[in-house]
């Protein structure tokens, strides 16, 4: 059981660290969660969970960290990257098999999309340039 921890190694820490899988990292909408996947440079998989007050009260927050956590423990990818969670709302009512599934799809969805393809808008006219 102690090789399956989640150990302050495999922890993204540093607000620099946050800022930079923000900046420049993939990002992935999924269902109970927003994720952000960014190579690290080391040997193993890092996970930072960004748990705001519109979560909810601490109560949910930490129990958004929990959940996220024991996701990331459980379905720990293999390459040096660092794996940002932004739990949403719905995470906290949602079962775990549905979470670990969210969670591995969103994963995987980063290796299928090309970086820098962007979905066309639904509707409405096209956004014209704010430079005249």
């Amino acid at each position: 059981m102690a090789g399956q921890r989640f150990t302050r190694s495999e922890h993204v820490r540093r607000r620099a660290d946050f800022e930079r899988a923000y900046s420049s990292g993939s990002k992935i909408h999924a269902r109970f969660m927003t994720v952000f996947v960014v190579p690290n440079g080391g040997p193993a998989a890092r996970l930072g969970v960004a748990a705001t007050r519109k979560l909810g009260p601490a109560t949910d927050r930490n129990r958004a960290k929990r959940l996220a956590r024991e996701v990331f423990r459980r379905n720990r990818p293999v390459e040096g990257i660092d794996v940002v969670v932004v739990p949403r709302r719905e995470m906290l009512d949602a079962l775990f098999t549905s979470l670990e599934a969210d969670y591995r799809a969103a994963l995987e969805s980063r290796h299928t999309s090309s970086p820098g393809a962007r979905r066309p808008r639904r509707g409405g006219a096209p956004r014209r340039d704010s430079r005249v």
